[in-house]
């Protein structure tokens, strides 16, 4: 008879999210379709959205269980996890991490040598974090669940680390020290062959300790990676540094006089790794500056409103509602808006708009940007997560994370680098051996093959590169989404523009109000109750004319797009559009094309009487320019792309519009819905298109272009809009992250090129006898540093503005 504790251990619970439910009948079908799978016990909840599922033991496997939601035309949406990796030497390691990981059902990761971190995408209920930590450690690496609340301990840990192998590299540095003496008489003029200085035993008793002590973090991270069923670079220095220092153990505990001993080689090759490594973890941790500054900014307390009192509390504690108080000099502790008071703040580390920006009642403000001379009572509107600086953050760190296309070659190099350096080191030691007869310096050889040879700078040559770039564009108020679309930007021949709130202000306004058959007053009253309706930009420039008037209400309200609006107002039936809707008019022709090539848009206001139409009055509304189109749009053009502007407006008023902001190119009479074949059409000649928009009502168009700019991000949610976010509304902003894909992308090739000639001359220089083990090990261990110094110097970059 079963047990109850037999029975338990023998059923396996599955709790999926489940996405595209609209109904019940859709839940009903979910069920039906998984109770049909033998051993399958479902319920489905509608409102939760989830799936609690009981699996008899080897009978259906989740991954079947999913595929079979698929089918029946449902999703489980995936989840991602970051994990914090230990225990990476080299390229050859984040790619045999990947590649273990992305083996596992529903699994897709990408794994950053530089930041020490894998983002994983997995289906839930086939995988979990548990099982992709246990596929890590497999592999022989340790991994941890990394979140924000785990920065500091990590930061703390690796100082920790980082001080423990600085003590240990002085320690093999003062007993590898008199083994170098032994090179001084390599410069007698051979290479291979050299007088012993120090007594043989001392040299022994010298190099024993930092082969075994200092030098056992090779031999434990290479047995990990040769188990895990991969070899890294811990593989290569153990191999060449054990090479050379159990030949000369050989010679010297035989007494052989007639051969060298290399206890010089063995030893200064590990400490050199060694300094090499901790001069690449301190320029790594430079790479994160700009996120790390971003992290600081943010107040620990608040001065909080509570029942007629004034209290600090933790920011972690403030809710949306809360009212606030930041005094002069203070930072905003959270995002909010102004309900009493005015002052000025500076945004420069959000936006990187360096002048301070005026504030006062029913403005926005933002966490961690900084109060000037005024006192601010704000009520919170963002708070935690929700924050537009935890959503730079957030994105930033994702961007940091993400691999770059140009990075698969490295990638793919990788993974083959180790067996075939071990392979051209065993032909070099079997070569040198054969034709030129001397054991030791076939030896010698192929030491300095094995420890020339490094993978690190491969793997480190795109990751440190966007790091640096995405964490400066940060600091600019750009926000790149991926690695991906930074590489992209620096490919784009064109660039379509929105017109309202891109190129202008978003803010228009009426200028002219023409009579026909009513007086001006009484046809701004009736349009302005007529655009009640409406949400379009123009139907608020209206209102905002038409503020303080009481406006009768308005019936019958229909909108009309690409057209206008009708409704009845007080009776009377009225229409409000584009002149070209009422062709059937007599409207005067000339006053219209005067008004439009102004740059203005013309709205005609019309009734219907007696079944014919009657124009009452023209209004003419304007959208002013931003100040800075005109030199962002000439800077876009001189970077050698060619800027198209789309809008709705007719031939006359958009041509108007693009001579004063200097564009050439532009598509006139483009509805909403027609931006992205818009798009299209511009991609179909093999262009890469870039499209900028606000992010919001230009969706599809954003969607269709290669690469998508959304301006004027004011919260954590907009920045997921595009692919590129400018924090601020400006063009210049395009400028700027078009610039600083271009900068990034030539550090990056930079960095391929050096890690590339470095193993390309450096492998047979080695081979050929031409490098001595100490050198090729120098030579080795600067490879990276100098990657990631180069990378670096991306920290010069700044937003071009003028």
């Amino acid at each position: 008879m079963t047990t109850i504790s037999e029975s338990i251990a023998s059923t396996h619970r599955l709790d999926l999210p489940l996405a595209g439910m609209t109904c019940a009948a859709c839940a009903a079908r979910i069920e039906k379709v998984l109770n049909r799978l033998p051993g399958v016990a479902a319920t489905v909840n509608l409102a939760s959205e989830r799936a609690r599922i009981e699996l008899a033991a080897g009978q259906t496997t989740p991954q079947q269980i999913v595929e079979s939601i698929e089918k029946a035309g449902f999703s489980v949406p995936q989840q991602s996890v970051e994990l914090a990796i230990e225990g990476m030497s080299c390229a050859a390691c984040s790619t045999r991490i990947e590649k273990v990981l992305s083996r596992l059902p529903g699994v897709d990761a990408a794994v950053n040598l530089a930041a020490e971190r894998a983002r994983i995408r997995y289906t839930p209920g086939v995988a979990d974090a548990a099982l992709l930590i246990a596929a890590v450690e497999k592999a022989g690496f340790k991994a941890r669940v990394a979140d924000d609340s785990s920065r500091d301990d990590e930061k703390a840990r690796k100082l920790a680390a980082y001080q423990a192998e600085l003590k240990r590299f002085w320690i093999s540095a003062a007993l590898t020290l008199p083994l170098l003496a032994q090179m001084a008489t390599m410069f007698s003029g051979d290479l291979h062959h050299h007088q012993d200085l120090l007594p043989r035993w001392l040299q022994l008793v010298l190099a024993t300790p930092v082969q075994f002590w200092i030098g056992w973090r090779f031999y434990d991270g290479g047995w990990k990676s040769l188990r895990g069923g991969g070899a890294n670079m811990d593989v290569l220095v153990a191999l060449g540094t054990s090479a050379a220092y159990f030949f000369s153990l050989f010679v010297t505990l035989g007494a052989i006089d007639g051969l060298p001993v290399y206890f010089e080689a063995s030893a200064a090759v590990i400490t050199l790794v060694l300094l090499g490594k901790l001069l690449e973890a301190r320029a790594k941790a430079k790479t994160t500056a700009a996120i790390e500054a971003l992290i600081r900014l943010q107040p620990k307390t608040a001065r909080v409103e509570r029942d007629g009192q004034l209290i600090e509390l933790p920011v972690g504690l403030l809710i949306p509602g809360d009212v606030f108080i930041v005094r002069p000099g203070e930072s905003l502790p959270v995002d909010g808006e102004v309900i009493d008071g005015a002052s000025s703040v500076n945004e420069a580390r959000l936006t990187g708009e360096s002048m301070p920006v005026a504030k006062a009642a029913g403005d926005r403000v933002f966490a961690a940007t900084a109060n000037g001379q005024g006192m601010l009572r704000c009520r919170a509107t963002g708070v935690g997560e929700h924050t537009l600086l935890a959503g730079i953050i957030r994105l930033v760190a994702q961007a940091q994370g993400s691999k770059a296309p140009v990075q698969r070659l490295a990638d793919r190099i990788s993974a083959i680098f180790v067996p075939v350096v071990c392979a051209i080191a065993l032909l070099t030691f079997a070569a040198w051996w054969w034709f030129g007869g001397v054991f030791s310096e076939a030896l010698v050889n192929a030491v300095a093959v094995l420890v020339i040879a490094c993978p690190c700078a491969l793997g480190l040559a795109t990751p440190t590169a966007i790091m640096v770039g995405t964490g400066q564009g940060a600091s600019a108020g750009i926000l790149v989404r991926n690695a991906e679309a930074l590489e992209h930007a620096e490919k784009i021949s064109v660039l379509a523009v929105d017109k309202t709130g891109t190129l202008t202000r978003g803010e228009p306004i009426v200028t002219d109000l023409v009579p026909l058959a009513l007086d001006a007053e009484a046809a701004l009253q009736l349009a302005a109750a007529l655009e009640q309706g409406s949400e379009h930009p123009l139907a608020r420039a209206i209102l905002l004319r038409a503020k303080g008037s009481m406006l009768p209400a308005v019936v019958d309200f229909r909108a009309l797009a690409g057209h206008g609006v009708e409704g009845t107002v007080d009776g009377r039936r009225l229409q409000l559009g584009a002149p070209d809707w009422f062709a059937e008019l007599a409207l005067p022709g000339d006053q219209i094309a005067s008004l439009q090539g102004d740059g203005k848009t013309v709205v005609v206001l019309a009734e219907s009487l007696a079944g014919r139409s009657v124009a009452l009055a023209l209004l003419a509304i304007a959208d002013p320019l931003r100040e800075s189109s005109r030199a962002a749009l000439a800077r876009l053009t001189a970077m050698g792309i060619r800027v198209v502007m789309l809008t709705g407006d007719n031939e006359r008023t958009a041509a108007a519009i693009a001579a004063q902001a200097g564009i050439a190119d532009f598509r006139a009479g483009i509805l909403p819905g027609d931006k992205a074949a818009a798009v299209n059409e511009l991609k179909s000649d093999g262009q890469v298109v870039a499209m900028v928009g606000d992010g919001i009502n230009d969706a599809p168009a954003l969607a269709a272009a290669d690469i998508s700019f959304a301006i004027g991000a004011g919260s954590d949610a907009a920045i997921e809009a595009a692919d590129m976010t400018l924090v601020r509304s400006d063009l210049h902003g395009v400028a700027d992250a078009i610039a600083l894909s271009r900068a990034t992308l030539a550090k990056i090739r930079q960095n391929l090129f050096f890690a590339f000639i470095y193993n390309v001359l450096g492998i047979p220089l080695a081979a050929a006898g031409m490098l001595n083990p100490v050198f090729a090990g120098a030579a080795m261990a600067m490879s990276s540093v100098s990657v990631v110094s180069n990378s670096l110097l991306l920290r010069r970059w700044r937003a071009g503005r003028h």
